[in-house]
């Protein structure tokens, strides 16, 4: 299947390691010019060096801090000398600490803030009027299955992640009639350095054994594995592409089956 996204101007942030750098590998597989993002300009020298090895496509990045409106500034005025623009935005961030109502202080609450929603707000508004003048642009957020149905001692993440959802239901419905779509993707267990954080979170508070809980996370997913990165990234950029022509507005969450719900 072609993609018909060759040629088109990709960023995606979040991108040195994990599910960000699967994605921006597929997307430069695809024939897409990358920029990649994240906070470590080491990380992102090797991933850039790893993804144009691998698919022989063109790859710049430029880091920055999403929780730092600053930061994000100098990402989108470094882009927009660079390329004009993007026609593909994926917004990828790392997650929030864990804890509950008591435990997470007001500065985590605000740090949380400006790095799962104010940066998407950020990202998104400055690269709009690029892809609306074009009359074509993808954009997908990130988040977790915890906006469908809320993870244990991750309150940070429940509520921050639902209002970057409602964003992007919302834009969709403004921009649907110039061919900017708007979509949400979900992940559920997946084998990244954040789950295995997760988990050690988990076996810290409960005085479990690390190899035991990851276990029992295993047999609780129908498929009984985690999922991969590239998995997560298949989907993503089938969504960024020319074939996604009607689908705007969703949450697709990736999770082997994990999710109770029936909608």
């Amino acid at each position: 299947m072609d993609l018909g996204i060759e040629g088109k101007i990709a960023l995606v942030t979040g991108s040195s390691q994990g599910m960000g750098k699967a994605i921006a590998r597929e997307l430069s597989r695809e024939g897409a010019r990358v920029i990649l993002s994240s906070r470590s300009s080491t990380r992102l020298e090797e991933a850039q060096k790893e993804i144009e090895k691998e698919t022989g496509g063109e790859c710049l990045f430029f880091p920055c801090d999403l929780s730092n409106g600053e930061d994000i500034k100098n990402l989108v005025n470094y882009v927009t000398r660079e390329m004009q623009g993007v026609d593909i935005l994926v917004i990828n961030s790392g997650g929030p600490p864990p804890g509950n109502i008591f435990s997470i202080s007001e500065e985590d609450w605000y740090k949380s803030f400006d790095l799962l929603l104010m940066s998407a707000i950020r990202l998104t508004k400055a690269f709009l009027p690029y892809m609306e003048a074009k009359n074509w642009g993808r954009i997908t957020y990130l988040t977790s299955t915890s906006i469908k149905e809320p993870i244990e001692n991750l309150l940070l993440s429940n509520v921050l992640r639902s209002g970057v959802s409602a964003l992007s239901k919302s834009l969709s419905r403004d921009y649907a009639h110039r061919n900017v779509l708007f979509n949400v993707v979900c992940p559920g267990s997946i084998a990244t350095r954040r789950t295995i954080q997760l988990l050690e979170d988990r076996a810290a508070r409960s005085g479990q054994p690390l190899e035991i809980l990851r276990q029992e996370a295993e047999q609780a997913i129908p498929m009984k594995r985690y999922g991969n990165p590239e998995e997560v990234a298949s989907l993503v950029v089938f969504l960024c592409s020319n074939q996604a022509t009607y689908l705007t507005g969703t949450a697709i969450q990736v999770d082997g089956g994990a999710i109770r719900f029936v909608l």
